[in-house]
């Protein structure tokens, strides 16, 4: 047996990963709960006496996971079916009795167990609330097996440890009567600033909130100054205790307990300074359970934290929200623009890597397709992969690089201020600051002339055929996508799903970085056609800079809704039909439709999914699930599509033109407007494909979950979504420490819970490393209820998109549900929103610009449309009564909410 008075070097040897942390723990003072161990010479001896060394040595000469798993399930049952000799007996029964011979813990402390580069947390068996010395040896036995367990042996196996290194020693410890628990880290284990102690705590004992089935209280705290930096008190409807037998079960916290913290402040105090003074003993932040019983806080254990995201390090110059490094004065501006068409409020860690990432492959893959010279593309590996930024939870661009991915392209003198239009952005920046932001620089003059001329030359080139070049890329990316949407990704293994993910993401990369030429030659073109109008026509209104270029009226962005619009007219011809729509719960009215008499309209929504189920609301978020999946945004949809409400094309600019440029010159302004319109289209085509080319990605990436999921190291298959994309890479390449990351995702929970209390602002400023939460909040990061809504009689402006007057009740929405006629007011829109448009009798938008797909499609629909009013969605609330004029731009307070 060993324990607190054993010599440390017989402890390193025999007593496993806890047992070590608890005999340091001890030795320093800290209050322990009683503990011994039964070291791993104890379970060699066990294998001996009972001839499981041959088995052992099959199960270490495996070569292959399905090997190693049918193995081990051999020596699991002969573990398990074998008597413990009667020395070890002894051994534990001495263990048990100086605890106390109560009620005491038996946890599996593995040799490799609580190490540096692995935790190796959850994946060998703990049992609580034992009470007898028979139950004590049964707990060590199966503790001795869990370590030959199907999700022990995934994890060691694909993370090259070996099998049975080191064998398996068992801590025997008593029970604390907790009052509460949890763990401490002493690192923010979302952010990594080490600067920052993340308490959760829960009632009882820890085991609910290891499972995940107690919603605990977080907190981080500063160590400096010891105040609460944020905090997030959980719904606490059950708390576990130990039940009469060996275990412990979720039993009914009190009413009044239930939403207040389970700690005082100074609880936390307490406990803030007992992770600092355990993390000052080791090299490094550390992972620490703990439980209080009332009086005192015990430590239960100790282990390095081994998944720890990258800290800001002033050192390196790391922004925090971006991944580049940057002087102390150096600015950055961020702004929301129309990105947040494509990723609306609180987007998760693997939306957003995965969408940096793939903005840095695409668009150094487009500057090689111009010919960019091989150093040049090297300098711009620096900054295309922080294009975007994450600032609590909401993806913003980082605009300057975005200026500068601009300027690759020839023209940029004009390209900049189109690009700023066509992305919504409020404030352009200083013509300095512009000429300024450069892609690359060269060693020479010379060098730099050859190269520009190079690429001038190749853009004109793409400028010329970039309609063959479209048309080519279409019958290429369907034939991929053929190919990977007839797969059932849920009947394959992990490692060959994600073996097609990756084919799949070097496939589309590859394919589509050429292809953003395309945006550089809209910015051209709508740029020379402004300059045209503004020589050809005179003091034109504002609303026909934007009408008079369309994609045309069958584009293929628009199908959805026309498809949705041909459903609604079918169910208006059936007014049961229609009430039943317009009455059913959406996440029950598939399965009500599939089983009723209604086959036709039945096999309607069948042919919709069919051809458009990889769309959803929010469709380029991976965490939202597309239609196929949860076919309940369909019906809301149909619903908010049922008045009758006619696609029509708008000819207001076609009337214009007409009054007012003949000859020659209408020609030649013809020309160019084709040209434009072609690209246009082009472009939406191209983003139809980008939407299907994630609908692919979505369906991986879940079955990719759900085999994380069924190996044990995510509670869900939703979980994946909070992981960054890294570490899903590494969950199949072997680079990442798969049991630490159920803590990570409870963590990143608990982050987002505070994330979403905030209004984020369009735009702010950040200049040098480290950017807090005191300086964000001065540029706009407050709290949601701190806003005032809008009087009667208040006109709001914004930008025109598409012309109309319309007066009726606005409705603000976060998804085109429920709209009916009313006037859809949102903060944002993505491509998935086109649906509703039928339904909407106009069009508010609070960011996004006049060339975003919703307001492309818009105006094809006929809907009078604004955008980019300040403030629209804080200042107009659901009710009120408010007047629409897409030709002036402004918004009208008519009366306040009903």
């Amino acid at each position: 047996m060993l324990g607190a008075s054993t010599p440390s070097t017989a402890i390193r040897e025999l007593a496993g990963g806890k047992a070590r942390g608890l005999h340091s723990l001890t030795c320093h003072g800290f209050k322990v709960p009683e503990w011994a161990a039964i070291g791993v010479d104890a379970f060699a001896a066990f294998i001996a006496a009972n001839d499981v060394n041959s088995l052992l040595a099959e199960l270490t000469s495996a070569t292959d996971l399905a090997t190693a798993l049918d193995r081990a399930a051999t020596v699991r049952t002969a573990i398990l079916g074998s008597p413990i000799p009667e020395p070890v007996r002894d051994m534990v029964a001495l263990a048990y009795e100086s605890v106390g011979s109560g009620r005491v813990a038996v946890r599996s402390s593995g040799a490799d167990e609580d190490g540096v580069d692995r935790s190796l947390a959850g994946q060998f068996d703990s049992f609580l609330n034992v009470t007898t010395l028979d139950d004590v040896l049964d707990a060590v036995r199966r503790c001795w097996a869990s370590g030959f367990s199907d999700r022990s042996v995934r994890y060691l196996f694909e993370h090259g440890t070996g099998v049975s290194k080191g064998g398996i020693a068992v801590v025997v410890q008593r029970l604390v009567d907790a009052k509460s628990s949890g763990v401490i880290f002493t690192a923010n284990p979302i952010t990594g600033a080490r600067n920052q102690i993340a308490i959760s705590s829960v009632y009882g004992l820890g085991e609910g909130l290891v499972s995940g089935a107690v919603d605990a209280d977080y907190v981080v705290i500063d160590k400096s100054t010891g105040a609460v930096d944020d905090r997030v008190v959980g719904e606490k409807s059950e708390q576990f205790v130990p039940t009469g037998a060996a275990g412990c079960a979720p039993t009914p916290v009190p009413e009044q307990l239930r939403n207040q913290p389970t700690l005082s402040d100074d609880e936390l105090a307490q406990l803030a300074e007992l992770g600092i003074a355990i993390e000052s003993l080791h090299d490094g932040p550390q992972d620490i359970e703990w439980v209080g019983d009332g009086e005192n806080f015990w430590v239960l254990q100790v282990r390095p934290i081994t998944a720890l995201p990258d800290a800001v390090d002033p050192s390196k110059g790391v922004i925090l929200g971006a991944t580049e490094a940057v002087t102390d004065d150096e600015m950055r501006i961020w702004d929301n623009s129309n990105i947040i068409e494509s990723f609306s409020g609180i987007s998760s860690p693997l939306t957003l890597t995965t969408a940096a990432d793939v903005y840095g492959r695409v668009y150094r893959s487009y500057a090689r397709s111009l010919r960019v010279p091989e150093a040049q593309l090297r300098q711009m590996e620096v900054w295309t992969p922080a294009m975007l930024g994450y600032f609590h939870g909401r993806v913003y661009y980082n605009l300057l690089h975005w200026y500068r991915m601009v300027h690759i392209a020839p023209g940029y003198p004009l390209n900049w201020r189109v690009l700023e239009v066509a992305l919504g952005v409020d404030e352009s920046i200083e013509n300095d600051l512009a000429k300024t932001l450069r892609p690359f620089t060269f060693k020479t003059i010379a060098h730099k002339g050859f190269s520009r001329a190079v690429t001038t030359a190749t853009y004109i080139k793409r400028f010329a055929e970039i309609d063959s070049k479209t048309e080519s890329f279409m019958t290429e990316f369907y034939k991929v996508y053929d190919e990977y949407d007839a797969v059932d990704y849920n009947t394959l293994p992990g490692e060959e799903v994600y073996r097609r993910y990756r084919k799949l993401e070097r496939d589309l990369v590859d394919r589509w970085g050429p292809m953003m030429v395309l945006d550089a030659i809209l910015l051209t073109s709508s740029g020379l056609l402004f300059l045209l109008t503004k020589l050809f026509l005179k003091d034109t209104p504002e609303w026909f800079q934007y009408a008079v270029v369309s994609p045309g009226s069958d584009v293929e962005s628009a199908e959805p809704a026309r498809a949705m619009q041909d459903m609604a007219k079918f169910v208006r011809a059936d007014p049961e039909l229609a009430r039943f729509i317009n009455t059913t719960p959406p996440e029950k009215a598939y399965a009500a439709v599939q089983a009723s008499d209604w086959q036709e309209f039945a096999g309607q929504v069948d042919e919709y999914i069919a051809k458009y189920g990889y769309r959803s609301l929010d469709e380029l978020k991976l965490e939202t699930p597309d239609l196929r999946e949860d076919p309940a945004s369909l019906f809301v949809m149909l619903r908010s599509a049922l008045p009758d409400a006619p696609l029509s094309k708008r000819a207001d600019a076609d009337d214009y033109l007409d009054s007012r440029l003949h000859g020659v010159r209408r020609k030649i302004y013809e020309k160019l407007r084709g040209k434009t319109s072609r690209a246009l289209g082009n472009r939406e085509r191209l983003r139809f494909c980008r939407t299907r080319a994630f609908g692919m990605v979505k369906r991986t990436i879940r079955a990719m979950g759900r085999d994380l999921a069924r190996q044990g190291i995510l509670d869900e298959f939703t979980d994946v979504f909070y992981l960054r994309l890294d570490e899903l890479h590494g969950c199949y390449e072997g680079t990442t420490d798969t049991a630490a990351l159920a803590g990570l995702v409870a963590a990143r929970k608990a982050q987002r819970a505070l994330d979403a209390e905030l209004v984020a602002p369009a735009r702010f400023v950040t200049r040098g490393r480290a950017f807090h939460n005191d300086e964000l909040a001065a540029q706009g990061w407050v709290p949601i209820s701190a806003t005032e809504s809008a009087t009667a009689g208040t006109v709001l402006r914004g930008t025109p998109s598409a012309s109309g007057v319309v007066r009726g009740r606005a409705v603000v929405v976060t998804e085109p549900q429920d709209v009916a006629g009313g006037i859809l007011v949102a903060y944002r829109t993505d491509p998935g929103w086109v649906a509703a448009l039928p339904s909407a009798s106009a069009l508010v938008i609070e960011r996004g610009s006049p060339l975003t797909h919703v307001a492309i499609v818009a105006r094809e629909l006929g809907v009078p449309t604004v955008v980019q009013i300040k403030d629209v969605t804080k200042l107009v609330r659901t009710g009120m009564n408010i007047e629409v004029d897409g030709a002036s731009g402004t918004v009208t307070i008519l009366s306040e909410e009903n």
